[in-house]
């Protein structure tokens, strides 16, 4: 089985020579992998797209980074190295890398699991550019041109560690509608795939994802210990899973004995997966669905007067951008004060958030706030963040955080 030739790069990268203002300096200095295109003072003509920016220092004429340019970006560099120990970026650059990424994960892969996330990113030296594994399907997303001119190499490297079968190459909405490439979403570019929907193991519950049509990669792969942990919990509860999507906790509390599972979500597709999902694995509990807004569904749910021993409350991001925080952190503010009525006498409340743009210490006091306001005793059993898959290396690479709120009357 050899590569498709789609991913085979025509443009070779030149080496631009760029100088930063004091701001943009501290940044590379610091190890962030942003530099914005305000910090530039100086760069070589004739700047393309994939081009490798060589980090000057502002006086003494040092090299300070090493970097791929993006003239479609206000995130102008995207940082591959950071300091001023010689580098070459090449082959064995990447290679050497994705070897660090992988031992990263080998915890994880000493359990019975065999779906993580390879590379996450800017956190893993790669920025723009998400590798997720579903048993022996590799799928890389590519969120960023940047990449094209190595991507051969690369995706070469992530099947050969990963030993996949098969590779499927996704692409952001952006790189869609671009002409630089002749790469289609979904693209198999290694071996091939019989079934779009591919089944993988999570902590020994059974799961599936659409490697082509699904959301990002196909699944959500970040909250996996936190399933694990909500499954544990769930032996003989009832429980209810707010914007469940594809089940993920709904099907970990189901194998792991719960008496009553409601997946809440406004996607009827995605709760049809969830279902089936469930089914992939043995189970004597029952798996009701709820399609609806979540908001309104819920307090239909608490008119009812129905309450559950766990609820799962995990929104889709709130605030992509900053203008949308303060209405953020009311909607989750909102959803801890409709989850506290719906949980049950000694019940856990499960709230989460994947906004990077809310911080860890609001969120929290959000839901502290809220819930010391309530005429019920509770204490905080546990505060979760990234499973090891997706490790952080700056402020911004971190985005879930997620509380386990225990009621004690």
């Amino acid at each position: 089985m050899s590569f498709s030739s789609h991913i085979t790069s025509d443009y070779y990268p030149k080496r631009l020579a760029v100088k930063l203002n004091a701001k943009g300096e501290q940044f590379v200095l610091k190890e962030h992998p942003w530099v914005f295109s305000n910090s530039i003072t100086k760069i070589s003509n004739g700047a393309k797209t994939g081009d490798l920016a060589v980090v000057f220092s502002k006086h003494k004429n040092r090299v300070i980074g090493l970097g791929l340019y993006d003239a479609n970006s206000p995130i102008r560099i995207k940082m591959l190295h950071s300091g001023m120990e010689k580098v070459e970026i090449n082959a064995l650059f990447f290679q050497n890398k994705i070897k660090e990424a992988f031992k990263k994960r080998k915890t994880l892969l000493d359990t019975n699991t065999d779906s993580y996330r390879l590379l996450f990113g800017e956190n893993d030296g790669f920025p723009g550019l998400i590798a997720d594994v579903y048993a022996s399907v590799l799928v890389v997303k590519v969120y960023s041109e940047i990449w094209l001119p190595y991507l051969e190499d690369i995706i070469h490297f992530l099947q050969d560690i990963s030993n996949a079968e098969t590779v499927v190459i996704r692409l952001s909405r952006s790189l869609e509608n671009s002409i630089s490439h002749q790469l289609k979403n979904g693209d198999v570019v290694f071996g091939t795939l019989d079934n779009e929907v591919v089944e993988f193991i999570e902590h020994g519950v059974k799961f599936s994802a659409n490697v082509i049509k699904g959301h990002k990669t196909g699944y959500f792969l970040d909250h996996r210990h936190n399933r694990k942990q909500v499954g544990e919990w769930s032996n003989g509860k009832t429980v209810l899973d707010v914007f469940s999507y594809a089940g993920g906790f709904s099907v970990h509390a189901l194998a792991n004995g719960a008496k009553e599972v409601i997946s809440l979500d406004i996607s009827k597709q995605a709760l049809e997966i969830a279902i089936q999902n469930g089914k992939l694995n043995t189970y004597s509990g029952t798996h009701k669905t709820i399609v609806g807004d979540a908001f309104k569904e819920l307090k239909q749910l608490i008119k009812n007067k129905v309450t559950f021993d766990v609820v799962v409350i995990d929104p889709p991001s709130f605030a992509k951008q900053a203008s949308e925080i303060d209405l953020a952190k009311k909607k989750y503010a909102q959803l801890a004060e409709l989850g506290v009525k719906l949980t049950s006498k000694n019940g856990l409340l499960v709230l989460c958030s994947c906004s990077s743009r809310v911080t860890s210490q609001a969120f929290f006091d959000i839901n502290k706030q809220i819930l010391s306001s309530k005429k019920r005793n509770y204490c905080l059993t546990l505060k979760t963040q990234h499973d090891v898959d997706h490790p952080i290396s700056f402020p911004e690479g971190a985005y879930l955080k997620s509380g386990y709120y225990r009621f004690l009357d």
